[in-house]
């Protein structure tokens, strides 16, 4: 049976959904919430903050560390989660990571330059964290920019958006809390891969 997985991610955590459907229909397989920092504070959740005054070398060498921890913890929480599901029965098709503007980050210096070039990279690295580990785990990743989820999703699966929102709202209902924006757009992600996946086979 065909799985796949959202992820909606924020400066140090990300927010997942396993789902298994097709574009009729989806149940929520799993909801996680992965860590992608191995300490509280400013230094790990927001690496780019915590550089800002540091001499370039100095920032990139911390950027690094961190980018190296990221990577192994969503690794292995994306791991726990696929093997999860194939105990079910389950195949991961694909992962469908929510992004920003999508606009590319310029170097390091002018993104310390800039307080809020800054909040865009920090967004971009945690969600560059579980795009790697995706590719680590041999799952093929499709990022998909938050502002057109539900246009391209009411599309994709055939129907208006307030009936789209309306199912949505229902599959919160029955599962419970957590059921926030996070989940709600994982989910959306992991739909659009499941049905977009079943027309090309």
């Amino acid at each position: 049976m065909r799985a796949a997985i959202g992820i909606r991610a924020h400066s140090g955590w990300a927010a997942v959904v396993a789902a298994a459907g097709d574009s009729h229909g989806v149940r929520v397989l799993e909801r996680q919430r992965i860590a992608a920092v191995d300490s509280a504070g400013f230094r790990a959740n927001q690496p780019y903050h915590f550089v800002e005054k540091l001499p370039l070398d100095e920032a990139q060498g911390h950027l690094d560390r961190c980018e190296k921890t990221a990577v192994r913890l969503a690794t292995a929480g994306l791991e726990s989660i696929v093997k999860s599901l194939g105990e079910t029965g389950h195949r991961v098709v694909g992962c469908g990571i929510l992004q920003a503007s999508g606009r590319p980050l310029p170097e390091l210096g002018s993104i310390l330059a800039s307080h809020a070039m800054i909040h865009t990279a920090e967004g971009e690295f945690f969600r560059d964290a579980f795009a790697r580990a995706c590719e680590q785990l041999g799952i093929p990743v499709s990022k998909i920019r938050e502002r057109e989820l539900f246009d391209r999703a009411s599309a994709e699966l055939r129907t208006t958006g307030a009936r789209l929102k309306t199912k949505v709202t229902k599959l919160g209902r029955e599962l419970g809390p957590p059921w926030t924006q996070d989940q709600k757009g994982a989910t959306l992600a992991a739909w659009l891969l499941l049905a977009g996946e079943k027309r090309r086979r």
